[in-house]
């Protein structure tokens, strides 16, 4: 029995403090443990719900292995990990009506103060994660890719909705061509087979992950259409379809969470690839003059 009180502490007692510390191992991991790992960030419902055995076989390992994995990550059992999962089951599926009344409970005396901050705060926190984390590379990498595309798809379902809007917005003041995945009469399956290898889609996804965006860019990327994602984990199976994708994890204020980071990431990327493009224009030598 392990009763060292430090390494208890140590131990993550909140969803996105496990999820940090899961992708943290990931490369460490054995490869069973890693495979349950993955499965558990990618279903966290059936994590919450399922019984050792239903988890096992959904996740194709041995029962066993879920007790390794809980014990690997510092829990006296699988039970004292899976509460964590059922923790944020309970966060996540609060009403709003719900989260109404937990914001009066908190808000104290200047309750209309108190909510503005809140999401505020939330708001910086998500953004300052986003510029503690982001990869410069991945992005002139993704820039790349997105510049010399003909047609660039953009997918998106659900909360992530508004960051394709903003850039179907964008892009059409940038004058670069492009086609939202959303069509009203639900032939967005048809609409993905125009793309080519010689175009590139964005797509957005955030756990629970949206079924469609990831059927369709799974799609785009076994037809070889570079696949930009913007999603919350490396167990994603949405960066796992992804030529480059960007990890986005927003803070939240009583169970809202907003776009505060992804929508500054969805903003800078039209812009970028509007200038990458301009500058390759500017670069090409004038026809009737002299080299």
């Amino acid at each position: 029995m392990d009763n060292d009180p430090q390494r208890h502490a140590r131990v993550p007692r909140d969803f996105e403090s496990l999820r940090s510390t899961i992708i943290e191992r990931k490369a460490n991991m054995p490869k069973r443990l890693a495979q349950v790992a993955a499965f558990a960030l990618g279903n966290p419902d059936e994590i919450a719900f399922g019984t050792t055995a239903s988890i096992a076989a959904a996740s194709d390992v041995q029962p066993s292995t879920l007790v390794r994995l809980a014990h690997h990550l510092g829990y006296g059992g699988f039970s004292d990990l899976q509460s964590i999962f059922r923790e944020r089951l309970r966060d996540r599926t609060l009403s709003y009506e719900e989260r109404l009344v937990t914001l009066e409970q908190s808000n104290g005396d200047d309750e209309d103060a108190n909510l503005l901050s809140g999401f505020i705060a939330a708001a910086n926190q998500s953004v300052n994660r986003l510029a503690a984390t982001v990869q410069s590379d991945t992005f002139t990498k993704a820039v790349n890719i997105l510049a010399n595309a003909e047609t660039i798809y953009l997918i998106a379902k659900r909360r992530s909705y508004p960051l394709t809007a903003h850039m179907t917005y964008a892009f059409s003041k940038l004058n670069i061509r492009h086609q939202i995945v959303a069509s009203p009469n639900g032939v967005d399956p048809e609409m993905v087979q125009f793309a080519s290898p010689n175009d590139a889609a964005i797509a957005a996804s955030f756990s629970p992950y949206a079924a469609d965006s990831l059927s369709q860019s799974q799609e785009l990327a076994d037809r070889g259409v570079p696949v930009i994602a913007i999603t919350d984990s490396a167990f994603s199976p949405l960066a796992a379809c992804a030529t480059h994708w960007f990890e986005v994890a927003e803070a939240d204020f009583a169970g809202f969470r907003s776009l505060s980071a992804s929508m500054a990431l969805t903003m800078a990327l039209p812009v970028a690839i509007a200038e990458r493009r301009r500058k390759r224009q500017q670069s090409k030598p004038v026809k009737g003059k002299m080299e």
